[in-house]
This record gives structure tokens, C-alpha cells and sequence, in this order.
């Protein structure tokens, strides 16, 4: 299967990105506005299949460019998984000069074996979290 990764955020449309999280427990709520806000607020990165333009991995990561990074909304399309896609995002990812020397950091419920591949730790007993409201 060949494929290209892209980043930029004038790559990925709100459209694309929100196809592939709908599929997911952790944005599938979350409304057409608010991706494409939050994608405007960071920096994107995808995978397309070569040939048919088809996005079918997405990624993005918050950052001050000084300190820290925050990757988040790693997801490849159901129909994709399991064929080294994600691996392969994440690790251009963390191999971009820009995040070079920054803690990184980002949340997971299930995906801990993918990110232990690229050095990222669980972190017990210090992350905290304030949710919407309080």
C-alpha cells in the first residue's frame, strides 16, 4: 500500500478529520466547529493513500514550541488499521526538528504499547484534568 504522509494545517480539511474522529470513543461527539477550530489552533498531520487522495490517517499536536508538546487525535481509519499506519505517523511526528528537546506529552486508554515505542512513559499520580463546566 502506498501512502504519503502531509502535514500543514492547509492539507487536511475540517471535512477529512472529522470523518476519521467520528470513529472514535473520544471525539465522536464533538461538533464539526470545534474540530475545525481545534485544528486551527494546531499543527496537522495525515496520511493519504497515494493515487486516490483518500485521508486516512490523522494526527495533531498542541504546542509553545519551547517546553512542551501535546500530541492528540491520533487516529488511522478503521478500514487501514493494523498495518503499521500509526506507527508510522507517530514516529514522523516525534522525529519532527521543532518538537526536538520538548517533554511531550498526550492521554490514551488503550494505545500504551504504540506510544511506549516512541519513549513516552504513563505518568502515575501526576496528571490532573479539569473537565468542561467545573
Amino acid at each position: 500500500m502506498d501512502y504519503r504522509i502531509i502535514e500543514g494545517n492547509d492539507q487536511i480539511t475540517t471535512e477529512e478529520a472529522a470523518r476519521l474522529l467520528k470513529a472514535t470513543y473520544w471525539a465522536n461527539k464533538r461538533s464539526l466547529e470545534q474540530i475545525g477550530k481545534s485544528m486551527r489552533n494546531s499543527v496537522c498531520y495525515g496520511i493519504r493513500l497515494s493515487g486516490e487522495e483518500k485521508l486516512i490517517g490523522f494526527a495533531r499536536v498542541i504546542s509553545d514550541f519551547a517546553t512542551t508538546y501535546y500530541l492528540c487525535d491520533v487516529i488511522i481509519d478503521p478500514e487501514y488499521q493494523h498495518r503499521g499506519l500509526g506507527k508510522a505517523l507517530v514516529a514522523h511526528i516525534v522525529a519532527r526538528p521543532e518538537y526536538e528537546g520538548l517533554r511531550g506529552f498526550l492521554m490514551t486508554r488503550d494505545a500504551h504499547g504504540l506510544y511506549a515505542q516512541y519513549g513516552f512513559v504513563p505518568v502515575q499520580g501526576r496528571a490532573m484534568e479539569r473537565a468542561p463546566g467545573q
